[in-house]
């Protein structure tokens, strides 16, 4: 399955480009695949300024993981995704949100291969709930 995954990531060749997109598109795939359940919060998107005021006001925050995968039995689960070429970073707003996150008692993960995503997607294929 990631094979053809990661052939559909492949733009003009062998060259990626927007990995981190092109990688979370892959993901938010993948995940549909398995039947679970996720959006995004387009934190990324670029706003003019006057936009930007009200998406602040309307609650946009900073630092807030890239996709919200809902469980049975109320279980929610943050994903904060980094290009699997390794050099992707969290920020310092995402290290915050992260902390307060598994403060409230939430699960948080930080996906950049595919040995993760497959795990987690593995564990939580035994979640009641979780199958077609």
């Amino acid at each position: 399955m990631k094979n053809v995954i990661r052939q559909n990531m492949k733009l003009g060749g062998n060259k990626l480009r927007h990995l981190e997109s092109q990688f979370q598109m892959a993901v938010v795939r993948y995940l549909k695949l398995n039947h679970i359940y996720c959006f995004s919060v387009p934190n990324g998107t670029q706003l003019k300024m006057t936009q930007a005021r009200i998406a602040k006001a309307e609650g946009m925050t900073a630092g807030v993981s890239d996709l919200i995968v809902l469980l049975p039995n109320a279980k929610c689960v943050f994903v904060e995704l980094k290009s699997p070429n390794g050099k992707g970073r969290q920020s310092e707003y995402q290290k915050e949100f992260e902390k307060k996150v598994k403060e409230l008692g939430f699960e948080y993960c930080l996906w950049d291969n595919w040995d993760i995503i497959e795990a987690n997607v593995n564990k939580w294929r035994f979640v009641k709930g979780v199958s077609k």
